[in-house]
């Protein structure tokens, strides 16, 4: 949804469609379904991961993000074997762009759907 001003001057509503389609991976992780936010410069984008969608096996992040988990919940296992949840509402610094990296799993019974902010390297 977005609210803007019309050639009259008059505030309006707009609903917005966005279809995610597959591609967002880093090996071994199978592919994420992405879309970036409003067409930008690739800084801003949904990422959305069905409830059987295998993140299972170690893998490093493709760059440093923050996710924002909007729909669903995930629980992310680290290589020092650290887990944590991430409901709805949860906010996530990614940075583990090297090394072994984490593991992932839906573990609500919906998809799950998070924004993401790129976030330059270190």
């Amino acid at each position: 949804m977005r609210i803007f001003t019309d050639e009259r001057g008059v505030s309006c509503f707009e609903d917005l469609d966005v279809e995610l389609m597959p591609g967002f991976a880093t090996p071994p992780a199978e592919p994420l379904h992405t879309a970036q936010f409003l067409g930008g410069d690739g800084g801003t984008f949904w990422l959305g991961a069905p409830t059987n969608w295998k993140g299972d096996e170690p893998h490093p992040a493709p760059r440093r993000m923050i996710f924002i988990t909007v729909r669903g919940e995930y629980e992310v296992t680290t290589s020092a074997r650290a887990v944590r949840r991430f409901p709805v509402g949860s906010v996530l610094i990614v940075e583990d762009t090297t090394g072994e990296g984490h593991s992932t799993k839906i573990i609500s019974s919906e998809d799950v759907i998070v924004f993401a902010v790129g976030l330059p390297p270190n």
